[in-house]
């Protein structure tokens, strides 16, 4: 609908879209319909009455400060808090190398103001995490990919890429977002040297990182590049990786925090940049989740959480290997939130939606997660947020909807 203000707006805007999957859910309320589709962490699993502990203790003794305005790089103790448990990863930064974030998504948006020119390409994985798209498109951003596959991004095509010249890499290497997939160490030593012999930085998304259910802990980006440049020290990090996680997947995403570790020139911009857009965010946020998450809560917490992520992945797993048609392939994520199904070519996942919500279960079509196009025969199933009779019922209902639809394109013969 055109209206009179219409002509008004800036020129970045004509490359914005809505989220394809925040216009999912809201058509995915009815309430026995079991969706798949939003990458939603278990509500049973907040830790709602050491919030409320939290709350009168934040109130009682803080309250004045909480509820005054403060500086935009974060409270401090909750960054002191980020940078200790960091360091168990391997991430070794200082206070001055972090800033709080309203959420991952304020992050990548600070980050493609800080960065993005119109016109500037930025090298994805294909598929990639359509809120990255979101932020970035914003930018009037252009996009090279790069193909995935169980081991993550194919390194071995990331050259040819690499020539064209982006502005930056946005990689998420740990249980990607949407397809499950983790990058093996071989080929994050191989990033790492590709991106410092190209001059092109990196962007590591890692939300999912402390959600692994099997495996080895795999050194993160940030990690193997700073070994790689020898830039540990007591000026803090300086290398080339920037790198984004969240409190929204091990304490609540109600609360919108996240953060962002930099060299400390690029958080003073990022910083710049956060004034601009919100002054700082919620200073009673972030002091809740202080006093929640430190004492060793929020690794007990954590521990919690992935013994019932795990056995929801099991179970989602096992149900589709039991019931899904042969024709039909999908990820088996080592941890995170979601697994990748690609069907035949022949199927259009966006119309096949339209049968599976008549049969009461939904999912994300995939083709949204691809930034120049491509993907209409895969889907991103969610298994964080259903319980373990929601997983059956409704992976049961998904195959019964995709032989259904395979059984249609099966071509009839005449028996004489």
């Amino acid at each position: 609908m055109t209206t009179p203000w219409a002509h008004r707006y800036a020129l970045r805007t004509h490359g914005m879209g809505s989220s394809a999957i925040r216009e999912l859910l809201k058509l995915t309320q009815q309430p026995d319909l079991i969706s798949f589709a939003g990458g939603l962490p278990a509500p049973e699993m907040f830790p709602t009455k050491e919030v409320q502990a939290a709350c009168d203790v934040v109130l009682t003794e803080m309250g004045a400060q909480a509820l005054q305005y403060s500086t935009t790089e974060g409270y401090p103790p909750l960054r002191e808090l980020i940078v200790r448990h960091m360091a168990r990863y391997g991430i070794k930064v200082g206070i001055d190398n972090v800033v709080i974030t309203s959420g991952s998504q304020q992050a990548l948006d600070l980050i493609g103001k800080l960065l993005i020119n119109p016109g500037d390409r930025i090298l994805t994985e294909n598929p990639t995490y359509l809120g990255a798209l979101q932020a970035f498109t914003a930018y009037q951003s252009q996009y090279v990919t790069v193909p995935i596959d169980d081991d993550g991004l194919q390194v071995e095509h990331l050259e040819a890429a690499l020539r064209s010249g982006p502005k930056f890499m946005y990689i998420l290497p740990n249980f990607q977002n949407p397809a499950g997939v983790t990058l093996s160490l071989t080929r994050r030593y191989d990033l790492i040297a590709l991106a410092d012999e190209y001059g092109v930085p990196i962007v590591e998304d890692d939300p999912y990182g402390q959600l692994r259910y099997e495996g080895e802990h795999l050194k993160p980006l940030v990690v193997l590049d700073s070994e790689y440049l020898g830039c540990e020290g007591d000026g803090g990090y300086t290398g080339n990786v920037i790198y984004t996680s969240t409190f929204s997947k091990t304490l609540a995403p109600g609360l919108r925090l996240g953060w962002i570790v930099a060299p400390r020139d690029v958080v003073f911009k990022l910083v710049q940049m956060k004034q601009g857009t919100d002054l700082h965010t919620s200073s009673f946020d972030q002091m809740v989740a202080y006093e929640v998450a430190h004492g060793g809560f929020l690794d007990k917490h954590i521990r919690a959480i992935r013994e019932v992520y795990r056995r929801r992945r099991d179970l989602m797993l096992q149900t589709m290997e039991d019931h899904f048609p042969s024709e039909v392939r999908w990820t088996r994520p080592q941890g995170g939130l979601f697994l990748w199904v690609t069907t035949p070519e022949s199927i259009n996942t966006a119309d096949l939606l339209k049968e599976a919500i008549e049969q009461k279960v939904a999912f994300v079509p995939g083709h949204s997660f691809h930034p120049n196009g491509g993907g209409y025969n895969t889907m991103r199933l969610n298994f964080s947020n259903a319980t373990d009779d929601m997983i059956v019922e409704g992976t049961r209902r998904l195959a019964v909807t995709l032989k259904n639809r395979l059984a249609k394109q099966q071509p009839v013969f005449a028996v004489n």
